[in-house]
Formats: structure tokens, sequence, C-alpha cells
């Protein structure tokens, strides 16, 4: 279990590095939005993110 939980994590750190990597201007300026939006937008978006994820678990595994 521990091996699979952290081999989710490292493909989660590929992921995330992505953007930062390829376009850091993008992620710059997506970065400073987000830092500029209220605490409620960034809760809703981040519950709409784990929902999503939770979806997906459950669809494919």
């Amino acid at each position: 279990m521990s091996n699979k939980l952290l081999m989710a994590f490292a493909l989660m750190l590929v992921i995330e590095g992505i953007l930062p990597f390829v376009a850091p201007a993008a992620w710059r300026e997506t970065f400073l939005r987000l830092a500029h939006m209220a605490d409620g937008q960034i809760r809703f978006i981040g519950l709409t993110s784990m929902l999503i994820g939770v979806v997906l678990l459950v669809v494919f595994f």
C-alpha cells in the first residue's frame, strides 16, 4: 500500500512540474491570478479538484 501511495505522489509531482517546465511565463501568470483570488474561490477550486480526483478513482479503480 505505501509503495503505491509513494508512486502516486511521485506521479503527482511529475504532472505538476510539467507546466512550469514547459511554459514558465504562463505558469507565473496563472499563479499571480490565483494569488489575487478570495479564499472562498481558492477553496472552491480545491474542492472541485478533489471531487474530480475521487470520481476518477471510483470510475477507473
